[in-house]
């Protein structure tokens, strides 16, 4: 369970970068005069808001699928496996970009918990 729970914190970690360098690049770019405020570089996406199913039990290889709220957008989502000898099979946006899903499996066993994090904006 450790590799999973870093897993999902490298890819919220990756998240955040790339939306703090894309801010800092277009900042760069089109106020050269004045540097930006701090505050406006590690500035959240408008309308940020992470988004979570929690963990429940499905028949392996079942899709859980979860949606950003409203008329948001995923920008990223992870999942995690949970039970003796859980695998996480898969992780991956909806074809519409409007959430994530997960699917597992665990050995010797007919179901998994798998639980299910999406990271949404306006």
């Amino acid at each position: 369970m450790h590799k999973k729970s870093l897993a999902l914190a490298v890819l919220l970690t990756g998240a955040c970068l790339a939306t703090a360098t894309a801010v800092t690049a277009a900042n760069a770019t089109s106020a050269p005069a004045e540097a930006a405020p701090a505050a406006a570089v590690h500035a959240l996406p408008p309308g940020y808001q992470l988004v979570t199913l929690p963990n429940a039990n499905v028949p392996n290889f079942q899709r859980r699928t979860l949606y950003c709220p409203g008329a948001k957008k995923v920008l990223g989502g992870g999942a995690e496996a949970r039970g003796n000898g859980a695998i996480l099979v898969g992780s991956f946006p909806t074809d519409d970009g409007r959430g994530w899903i997960a699917l597992g499996r665990q050995i010797g066993y007919n179901d998994v918990g798998i639980s299910v994090f999406a990271i949404c904006a306006d």
